[in-house]
């Protein structure tokens, strides 16, 4: 997929004052760190864009904590660049950013979510969930920072279930893209009600790398990077 990604009018275009310093935070998918997403990274900095990992490690933590710390994460990205930041997700880092936008929308501009199992963030393949089980028995015996039963189960489940299910606020437009090829999350708990879903054709893990996927966000990031409260007449004129 990179190659072809290399080869398209979508990397290769594009204005580099696009962006106008917009401020972007990168959540990465489930057991996966900030280098997972640095295409995205690179492709949105060279548009004029100043996007910033989340920080938060691999994502394999309790969901409540992690939530807490791409709230941090924001509020910091936000102060830095001088106005509500766009925050891109994949996998679960979709829905932790779906998350922190239902809880705090006067930082966020708008949201992506590649491949997120909002509507159900247990319904991943079994392999994926048995994966996630088995980091709550290392918890369970000392390791820090993994997910715990409290994740699967318990009040950080339920309270962030409920939240998912909340309506998005109505300033903050999002994106919501699936694919039907997808192995790892089912492709019908990823169109999010309250999101304009997209579809493309890549794997799970790929879509950071799919032209297509980059192509359906780049008109919709450059409305997004305008400044808040302005109109697309005021922006064109």
């Amino acid at each position: 997929m990179l190659p072809r990604l290399l080869r398209h009018p979508v990397w290769r275009g594009g204005r580099s004052r696009q962006g106008a310093g917009r401020g972007v935070l990168l959540v990465p998918g489930f057991g996966f760190g900030d280098r997972s997403l640095m295409v995205a990274h690179r492709w949105l900095r060279s548009r004029g864009y100043r996007p910033e990992g989340a920080r938060i490690g691999l994502n394999i933590g309790c969901t409540t904590t992690l939530l807490e710390r791409v709230e941090r994460r924001l509020e910091d990205h936000a102060e830095a660049t001088g106005g509500r930041v766009v925050v891109l997700g994949q996998s679960r880092g979709g829905w932790l950013g779906r998350l922190v936008a239902v809880r705090r929308p006067d930082l966020v501009r708008g949201l992506v979510m590649l491949a997120s199992p909002v509507l159900d963030p247990l319904g991943a393949h079994p392999g994926t969930v048995r994966i996630a089980r088995a980091l709550t028995r290392l918890s369970a015996v000392g390791v820090p920072g993994l997910l715990d039963d409290d994740c699967f189960t318990g009040t950080c489940y339920r309270d962030n279930v409920r939240r998912l299910a909340a309506p998005l606020p109505a300033d903050v437009p999002a994106v919501a893209v699936y694919s039907r090829n997808d192995a790892v999350v089912p492709w019908r708990l990823c169109r999010d009600p309250d999101a304009e879903c997209v579809e493309v054709r890549s794997c799970h893990t790929a879509m950071g790398l799919d032209p297509d996927v980059y192509a359906a966000l780049e008109p919709r990031l450059a409305d997004w990077a305008r400044p808040d409260g302005e109109s697309p007449e005021e922006s064109s004129g």
